[in-house]
């Protein structure tokens, strides 16, 4: 199966489990795998590429949510406030 075909089968997947968020058809376990690989490859081509390419199709997401998965993220990897102000204010390649 091509990646195209995963990405698309995936998303699939997620929009039948926002039907029932709490109970969806993903546990909480195979999220966070999914979240956990996706974060690490976001970040491996960053640093490969020097860019950084928007990482969410913005207009498929709220602030709430991305607030909501961004503290959440935060917190599990213990960083804090100010960890986090550096790496957000490190100059960037454009």
């Amino acid at each position: 199966m091509s990646a195209a075909a995963c990405v698309d089968a995936f998303v699939r997947l997620v929009d039948q489990a926002l039907a029932n968020p709490a109970n969806g058809a993903l546990t909480d376990q195979e999220l966070a795998e999914v979240m956990t690989a996706a974060v690490r490859l976001y970040a491996a081509r960053c640093e490969a590429r020097g860019s950084f390419p928007a990482p969410l199709i913005a207009t498929r997401v709220t602030a709430t949510e991305v607030a909501t998965a961004a503290s959440e993220m935060v917190r599990v990897v213990d960083l804090n406030m100010f960890d986090l102000s550096m790496w957000h204010g490190r100059p960037r390649a454009r």
